[in-house]
């Protein structure tokens, strides 16, 4: 009994951990928005509606220190810097359909 115990502790652990990044406002639509293809920071302003410059900024800074997103920069002139998911990144875009699917049918739309 103990180690289904540790195991579920350890489970409870990790699903907190992916939720102190995913769960933030506008993360999942970060994610999703580079899911077709990597995006410059104003491409992904305009693909996630509603979300200031500065939020976008932290978010992207966070979800490349998380290891989620991968910015890169191409030498200029005009200096380019891309947003592209990392291989981490892409393995949750399965993840994020499923849990898009399982609220469509679960839970009733904000009001």
């Amino acid at each position: 009994m103990a180690d289904i115990d540790e195991q579920r502790s350890a489970c409870d652990a990790a699903v907190t951990l992916a939720f102190s990044v995913l769960g933030k406002r506008w993360n999942g639509m970060i994610v999703s928005a580079l899911g077709t293809a990597a995006a410059t920071f104003v491409g992904l302003r305009r693909a996630v509606p509603g979300i200031s410059d500065a939020v976008l900024s932290d978010r992207l800074a966070e979800l490349a220190h998380a290891g989620i997103v991968v910015r890169s920069v191409e030498p200029g002139p005009p200096v380019g810097v891309s947003y592209r998911l990392s291989e981490a990144g892409e393995r949750l875009l399965p993840i994020l359909d499923q849990l898009g699917a399982w609220a469509s049918e679960n839970l009733e739309p904000a009001t």
